[in-house]
C-alpha cells in the first residue's frame, strides 16, 4: 500500500483516537466529604487531629528502601478549604509495617487529592476534629472490620460502591 498525504492524516488520527480511549480516566472526580468515624474515640487533650490516606500504591519501586519488593502508597496532596496548598505528602511511614503515613492537621475542613486505584486522582474533602483520626481508604479491595455499620447514608464510596470513609457530619463547603 502507497502511503499518501491522506492516507497518513487517516492513519494518525485514527491512531490519536485509539491512544486517547486508552488513556481516559475519571481525573478531577470529586466525593463527598468524610470525617472521622463513629468508631474513633477522641483524644480529650489532643488538640490536632489525625490524617491517614490508604491511597493506591505507588506503581513505581523504590530499590534504595528495606524492601523494594514491598508496596508503599501513593503520594498525595492537603489543600485547605479554599483551595491553597497546605502540605504534599510523601505517604510512607518509613517503617516496615506497611501503613500510610499518619498526618496531624489543626481541626478544620481540608481538600485531599490523592490516586484512588482505577481512578486516577480524586479530591476528598475532609474534615479533622481534635483528637480524632480521619481515615481515607483508595487503595482498593479493602474490607471495613465494621463493615456492617456502613450503609447509604453514612458512607462516601467510589462509583464501583468502594467503601472510602465515613460521611462528614458537617456540612462542607
Amino acid at each position: 500500500m502507497k502511503l499518501n498525504h491522506n492516507n497518513l492524516i487517516s492513519a494518525a488520527s485514527g491512531m490519536g483516537l485509539l491512544l486517547a480511549g486508552c488513556t481516559t480516566s475519571h481525573n478531577g472526580m470529586v466525593l463527598e466529604g468524610v470525617g472521622p468515624g463513629p468508631a474513633s474515640p477522641p483524644n480529650a487533650t489532643a488538640t490536632e487531629g489525625t490524617l491517614m490516606v490508604f491511597s493506591a500504591y505507588d506503581v513505581n519501586a523504590d530499590f534504595n528502601s528495606r524492601d523494594a519488593h514491598r508496596p508503599v502508597y501513593s503520594d498525595y496532596r492537603i489543600l485547605a478549604a479554599d483551595g491553597q496548598l497546605q502540605q504534599r505528602v510523601h505517604n510512607d511511614s518509613g517503617t516496615m509495617l506497611q501503613r500510610p503515613k499518619g498526618v496531624e492537621l489543626p481541626p478544620g475542613q481540608y481538600r485531599i487529592v490523592a490516586a484512588a486505584n482505577g481512578y486516577g486522582l480524586v479530591t476528598i474533602p475532609v474534615m479533622i476534629e481534635a483528637g480524632q483520626t480521619t481515615i481515607l481508604h483508595l487503595q482498593g479491595g479493602f474490607t471495613w472490620p465494621n463493615q456492617a455499620a456502613f450503609n447509604q447514608t453514612n458512607a462516601v464510596r467510589l462509583p464501583d460502591g468502594e467503601i472510602v470513609g465515613w460521611k462528614s457530619t458537617v456540612a462542607m463547603k
